[in-house]
C-alpha cells in the first residue's frame, strides 16, 4: 500500500509540478546563473519541511534539501540549467521566444523538477509511516558545462551517500545502464608578440599561428587513439585586426573518451602538441581546464530495481494530439535521429514509445555524450533512467527539443520519472532484498576500490574563480 501511496500522491500533485517544470522552461538560465530555477525549488522543498543547505562549492545556485535522519541515506539528483542560443516557443516550426536567447533544449526543467517531485512523495509516505532514513535532493547547476556536481563533490556533499538516483529526458523509456563519456573541457592560452603585419612582420611572434598549428597537429592525432575517442575545438580569440600579428590567441577543446585514464592519456598528448606549436611559433602557452567529468558507472542492481519499478508505475499515454504535434516536430527535421534507435541504445518503431526497456547487452558500453553525474557515480552507487519526453528523431540541444521539453509531451515522462525514482528510493530506505548491500558491492568492483579524485584542479572555483585554498567539507555541508 506504501507505493501505491506514492502514486495516488504525484498523480493528486502532479499539476503543481508541471506547473514548476513550465516555469522554469519560461525562465531559463544559462550555467551558474539558474537563480530562477534553484530558488523556485528550494522555497517548495522549504515549505515541505526540508532543511536547505545553501550555496554549495561557491555557487549560489547549488543547494541540498533534506529530510529525515539516520541511515540510509538515499540522494537523488536534479538539474535545472539551459543552453544558450535554444529559445522556442512550443511550436512545430521554429520560432524564438527570445532572438538568440537561452532555451531547455536537454530537458533540464523536467530533470530537476522530476527530482523535486519525486523526494516531496516520498517525504510525504515516510512521515505517515514514521520511517527512518534520510532522504535528499541535490540541486545542482551548470551541468552543461560539466562541472557543478564537479565542484559539489569536491566539497563532499556526496560521500555519505549510500546510493544516488537520477534520470534524463530522452525519446524512449529505457535503464541507462550504458556508460557516458569522461571528458575534459580545456582552453589554450597561446601569448606572443604584437606587431605591424605589414611593415613589421619579423617582429611578431603570432599567437594565431600557435593556435592553427596545434590544431593541424591534433588533427594528425587523430589516426592514432582509441576508437570511440573525439576531440573538437573552437577558435574563442583569433586576434583583432588581419594587419595586426596577434599576441593572444585562445583554442577551447572537449577530449573525450571511454574513462578518465583515456582522457588523461589524450590530455598528455594534446598538451605536448600544444607545446610543440608554441616553440615552432616561438610563443608561449598555458592549458586552463573548465571540467573533468568522469565517465558513468552504471550499477546493475540499482537499475534493476529502477527497471521493476518503471514497469510498475502508471501507465504513459498520449493523446492524438500530443501524436500530431511529435509528428509535425519530427516532419521538420532534414534528418531525423532516430533511425531505429533511440537516443539512449533503445529501440523504437513508434514515434513516442511507452513501452519499458532494459537492454542488458548494452551494460557499461560507451555512449558518445558526457555528464558530471559521472563524478557522482564514481563515489557512491547510482541508478539512472530516460523517459519518453519527446518524439524519437528528436536530437537534444536542438530547438524541437526545447519544443518538447516545454510540452505535455515532456510533462508526462517527467511525471513517469517521478514515479520510478519515488518507488525505488522508498525500496532502497527499507533496503528491500539487501539491494544497498548488493549495489555497494558491485560498486566497490566496479570502481576496484579507487578513491576519486575531482579533475578539476584545487585551486580553480567555479566559472574560472581561482581559489587560494579549497576549504574541507563536512557532513553539515
Amino acid at each position: 500500500m506504501s507505493k501505491q501511496r506514492i502514486l495516488e500522491l504525484i498523480k493528486k500533485d502532479q499539476s503543481e509540478f508541471t506547473d514548476m517544470a513550465k516555469q522554469i522552461w519560461d525562465h531559463p538560465q544559462v550555467a551558474y546563473e539558474e537563480k530562477y530555477a534553484s530558488n523556485l525549488q528550494i522555497s517548495k522543498l522549504e515549505e515541505e519541511g526540508f532543511n536547505i543547505y545553501s550555496p554549495i562549492g561557491e555557487m549560489d545556485t547549488a543547494f541540498v534539501a533534506e529530510y529525515g535522519t539516520g541511515k540510509p541515506i538515499i540522494g537523488i539528483l536534479g538539474e535545472y540549467d539551459a543552453l544558450p542560443g535554444l529559445s522556442q516557443q512550443v511550436s512545430a516550426v521554429q520560432e524564438e521566444i527570445v532572438s538568440n536567447g537561452p532555451g531547455h533544449g536537454c530537458g533540464h526543467n523536467l530533470l530537476g523538477t522530476g527530482g523535486v517531485e519525486a523526494v516531496i512523495a516520498l517525504k510525504k509516505v515516510m512521515k505517515e509511516e514514521g520511517l527512518s532514513g534520510t532522504i535528499r535532493y541535490y540541486g545542482c547547476p551548470a551541468e552543461e558545462v560539466l562541472s557543478g556536481k564537479t565542484f559539489m563533490a569536491r566539497e563532499g556533499v556526496f560521500n555519505d551517500l549510500d546510493c544516488a538516483l537520477t534520470w534524463h529526458p530522452g525519446d524512449s523509456n529505457i535503464v541507462m545502464n550504458m556508460s557516458m563519456q569522461a571528458m575534459v573541457s580545456v582552453k589554450f592560452h597561446f601569448k606572443g608578440i604584437t606587431a605591424h603585419a605589414a611593415a613589421a612582420p619579423h617582429a611578431g611572434r603570432s599567437a594565431l599561428d600557435g593556435v592553427e598549428l596545434m590544431n593541424v597537429g591534433t588533427n594528425y592525432l587523430r589516426e592514432h587513439v582509441p576508437d570511440g575517442t573525439r576531440f573538437h575545438y573552437v577558435i574563442t580569440n583569433g586576434g583583432l585586426a588581419p594587419n595586426v600579428v596577434p599576441d593572444e590567441a585562445v583554442v577551447w577543446y572537449y577530449l573525450r573518451g571511454a574513462t578518465k585514464d583515456a582522457v588523461d592519456q589524450l590530455f598528455t598528448r594534446v598538451e605536448k602538441i600544444a607545446k610543440g606549436a608554441a616553440m615552432m611559433t616561438e610563443t608561449n602557452v598555458d592549458s586552463e581546464i573548465l571540467a573533468f567529468a568522469y565517465e558513468t558507472l552504471p550499477n546493475e542492481h540499482l537499475n534493476e530495481l529502477m527497471y521493476k519499478n518503471m514497469q510498475e508505475s502508471t501507465d504513459l499515454l498520449f493523446t492524438e494530439d500530443e501524436q500530431g504535434f511529435a509528428k509535425q516536430l519530427v516532419n521538420s527535421i532534414e534528418k531525423a535521429v532516430g533511425n531505429g534507435t533511440g537516443l539512449f541504445g533503445s529501440t523504437v518503431n513508434e514515434l513516442l514509445p511507452t513501452n519499458v526497456q532494459y537492454k542488458k547487452e548494452l551494460n557499461g558500453k560507451s555512449l558518445s555524450g558526457s555528464t558530471d553525474v559521472g563524478d557522482v557515480s564514481w563515489i557512491t552507487p547510482l541508478g539512472m533512467i530516460s523517459t519518453t519526453c519527446a518524439p524519437v528523431g528528436v536530437a537534444l540541444h536542438s530547438w524541437q527539443a526545447t519544443a518538447s521539453f516545454g510540452s505535455s509531451i515532456g510533462f508526462k515522462g517527467m511525471h513517469l520519472a517521478a514515479q520510478v525514482m519515488s518507488l525505488t528510493a522508498y525500496d532502497l530506505l527499507i533496503n528491500k532484498g539487501n539491494i544497498l548491500d548488493k549495489a555497494l558491492e558491485e560498486f566497490k568492483k566496479s570502481t576496484k576500490e579507487r578513491q576519486y579524485v575531482a579533475g578539476i584542479p584545487a585551486e580553480l572555483g567555479p566559472t574560472g574563480k581561482r581559489k587560494e585554498k579549497v576549504r574541507s567539507q563536512s557532513k553539515k555541508f
